[in-house]
Parts: C-alpha cells; sequence; structure tokens
C-alpha cells in the first residue's frame, strides 16, 4: 500500500473514532494571538489566557495601545507571558503598520513576522480562513515518523513531506485526528498499540 492509501486509510479509520475539532473563528488577529499563546503550554491555559486578553482588550489597536504589563499579567495562564506580551504586541504593530490591522492570508506573509513559524502560520490558515495546510505539533510530527509515512528530524520538514503525499482535501483534517490520536491513543510512551484502530498500517515495532 502507498503512503498515500495510508494516510486515506488513517483518516477514515480516525475519523470514526474521533469527532473533528477544527473550529472556525471569524478573527484571524484572534487565531493568530492563540496560536501565540498556544506555544508551549497546555490548550486549557490557552483558553483562559486568550479569553482573559480579548476579555479586556477587544481588538488589534487596543492590544497595542495596551501597558504591557496589563498584557503580561492578563496572558500569565499561557506561560512565558513575559515574551509572549512583548512578541503580541510586536507582531501586532508590524501588521497595522505594513498590513492595514488585517492578517495575511499565505505562508509566505505569516512567516515574516517575527516568532512566526511554519506551525503558526498553518494554524492561522486552517483555523482563521480554511485553507488547506498541515499544521505540524508534536503528537503530528512523532507519529507520522512512529508510523513509517516519513522519516524526518523537525516537525517543518515532516509537514513538507505531509505534503507531498497526502491528498490535500485531507490536510485540514489530518493535524486534528492525529493529534486527538496523540493524546489519547499514539502516545509519547507507552502507546496503545493493541487497541490502536489503525496498527495495520504502522511500521512501528514497539522498540
Amino acid at each position: 500500500m502507498s503512503k498515500t492509501d495510508r494516510i486515506i486509510k488513517i483518516v477514515e479509520e480516525l475519523n470514526e473514532v474521533f469527532e473533528i475539532r477544527v473550529f472556525l473563528d471569524q478573527d484571524p488577529y484572534k487565531v493568530l494571538v492563540r496560536t501565540i499563546l498556544s506555544q508551549r503550554t497546555r490548550d486549557e491555559n490557552t483558553d483562559q489566557a486568550t479569553n482573559n486578553l480579548f476579555a479586556k482588550y477587544k481588538d488589534i489597536y487596543e492590544v497595542v495601545e495596551a501597558p504591557t504589563e496589563d498584557i503580561q499579567e492578563l496572558i500569565r495562564p499561557a506561560g512565558f507571558y513575559r515574551v509572549k506580551a512583548g512578541r503580541i504586541q510586536e507582531v501586532s504593530q508590524i501588521l497595522i503598520d505594513e498590513y492595514g490591522g488585517e492578517v495575511p492570508d499565505t505562508l509566505d506573509e505569516l512567516v515574516k513576522l517575527p516568532g512566526v513559524g511554519r506551525k503558526t502560520a498553518n494554524c492561522v490558515l486552517v483555523f482563521a480562513f480554511e485553507l488547506p495546510a498541515i499544521p505540524v505539533d508534536t503528537h503530528v510530527h512523532r507519529i507520522s515518523n512512529r508510523m513509517g509515512l516519513v522519516n524526518t528530524k523537525n516537525p517543518d520538514d515532516t509537514e513538507r513531506e505531509l505534503s507531498k503525499i497526502a491528498p490535500k482535501e485531507l490536510w485540514i483534517k489530518l493535524n486534528d485526528l492525529m493529534v486527538q490520536f496523540g493524546q489519547n491513543i499514539c502516545k509519547p510512551t507507552s502507546p496503545q498499540c493493541e487497541t490502536c484502530p489503525v496498527s495495520y498500517l504502522c511500521d512501528y515495532d514497539g522498540s
């Protein structure tokens, strides 16, 4: 079976187990900020920090004008709050100065923003604009290599290789299903191979 066929079957099987959780947001700026906040923290902490921030400051212009200390305190639950507060305000100012306050909808433009790598950019494309992209986090990177779909050293390379073999119409689903799969079954340690619905499509030998 080709890698493309395996990916198609993996998506089909995982879609029987997990529900797609791709919730689109009509405000690309909020998606971008949430993705910056999500770096190196848990989803619930990201949600709390995001809600805190936008409950007080409604849009990009209010965030830029806000005292940095206030931003830091509001996003504290997300961790690394001093660095993230500075990054959010820096990116916001660039968006105002160079993009009229709008978030660009292309990978090339998004990755020009400081601190915005390919994963963050792809999250914005998927969750803000519903454009086909493959955000690759630790789960997607680990699982893709563990299953033998790719042989890569870092998430950016994994994204590039997956984009070559995964049908474009599956890109948006792929991240969401693999993340849930990695959180619940194909865990970093002690993967639950005996109950895995896609073990027959996997090269992992337990080593």
